[in-house]
């Protein structure tokens, strides 16, 4: 087939950057022709197959003066806020893509459009393209964008209404594309999410028998939980010289990174931040730690999590919409801990007053995961891939 790939955003950052190059990937390798439209900044390395077009739209450039419009307000590089998205922004944005998309589909000439969030980049897709197969993933963070302003909401719900399929990770992200949208539920396939086995298994696993090492991997930031995963480890009754902790990841926003920093400081065991690595790198870290602790407000289900568990490793995750029942359904044997989130507002922000509560259930559940013997079963999410996704999709 001939498939055009679109994200408004970087494809080599983030989760939803992450599972469009795992797909364009796959795709690859099955041998279909493909374009990849996406936003950077003139200096970023995009690592795509040789045989996938890149069609770069550059932020920071004469058409779009400013950084990258990231679905999340806090990205892990420099970026923008759709809320602060001006008249003038967006008449930009909107030039900039569809000039790129133009020439794309010209050359690709694809069967289908697969679009990254059901946000604005992919409504104009659908308004340009109307006679095309548009097919738009949901990632979760584009229902948060519409459950926290108002930017283009009406031509927004209009436009996805009008997708010829939407796929969504799981059925809690089904629900509130219902609900954010007004689809029809019968217009949404659930695809889960997948992880690529050739980096990610227990191979050369290595466990240090007299330290517990704690991993988190993501944006090192408020809303993923950070703050309460610092404060909470000086309940632990753990021998200081017996428990590390590694923050694998960019930061939120400088303030906050900040904050961090001096709760580590503070913190009474060792805690090593080594900023962004590349998977490989990452996949070592998983499989030289012994528990991967990911305590965010707000995920669909967690890229990261999976691939730890690929690795060998036991998980502490909180109890985000559907995220307990994903894994009961494709991954029943997997070793996770869930702790119960507090009370939300705004979609993915703590009311302060119940943070206490929740890293006394935090550190509970840490310390249940240290001190189970039990081995953890690294086979427990193979049958999740990225090939098996595509399947569906191409279904």
């Amino acid at each position: 087939m001939r498939i055009l790939n679109i994200i408004a955003q970087k494809p080599m950052s983030t989760g939803s950057g992450i599972y469009l190059t795992e797909l364009v990937r796959v795709m690859a390798e099955q041998g279909h022709t493909q374009g990849v439209v996406a936003g950077v900044y003139k200096e970023d390395v995009v690592n795509l197959p040789d045989s996938a077009k890149f069609y770069p739209v550059y932020y920071n450039s004469p058409e779009l003066p400013f950084n990258i419009f990231g679905m999340s307000d806090e990205m892990p590089y420099e970026s923008s806020r759709y809320c602060d998205m001006t008249r003038d922004m967006e008449e930009k944005f909107k030039k900039a893509f569809l000039t790129v998309i133009e020439r794309a589909v010209e050359e690709i000439k694809p069967d289908i459009i697969l679009c990254h969030h059901l946000y604005l980049l992919t409504s104009l897709v659908r308004e340009r393209y109307p006679r095309t197969k548009v097919y738009g993933f949901c990632h979760n963070t584009d229902i948060r964008q519409m459950g926290k302003h108002n930017l283009e909401r009406d031509y927004i719900i209009e436009n996805v209404r009008k997708l010829d399929r939407i796929f969504a990770p799981q059925k809690a992200q089904a629900d509130e594309v219902v609900k954010a949208y007004g689809v029809e539920e019968d217009k949404i396939t659930l695809v889960g999410i997948g992880y690529n086995q050739s980096i990610f298994n227990a191979v050369g696993r290595t466990e240090e028998k007299s330290v517990k090492r704690l991993l988190f991997t993501g944006k090192v930031a408020e809303k993923k939980g950070v703050m309460s995963l610092l404060r909470c480890l000086n309940k632990l009754d753990i021998p200081e010289d017996k428990l590390e902790l590694t923050l694998v990841g960019g930061a939120g926003n400088e303030e906050e990174y900040g904050i961090i920093k001096e709760l580590a400081k503070n913190c009474k065991y060792k805690v090593e931040f080594t900023g962004r690595l590349t998977p490989l790198q990452v996949a070592d870290r998983y499989r030289s730690s012994d528990i991967f602790v990911l305590p965010s407000f707000f995920d669909a289900i967690p890229l990261v999590v999976i691939e730890a568990l690929a690795c060998g490793m036991k998980v502490v995750v909180t109890t985000l919409p559907g995220v307990p029942e994903f894994f009961a359904n494709n991954a029943p044997e997997a070793n996770i801990r869930y702790v119960k989130l507090p009370t939300l507002v705004n979609m993915d922000e703590p009311v302060k007053e119940e943070l206490p509560e929740f890293e006394a259930r935090l550190a509970k559940a840490i310390a249940e995961s240290i001190n189970d013997e039990s081995k953890a079963n690294a086979d427990c999410v193979s049958k999740l891939s990225w090939e098996n996704i595509l399947k569906k999709v191409l279904e």
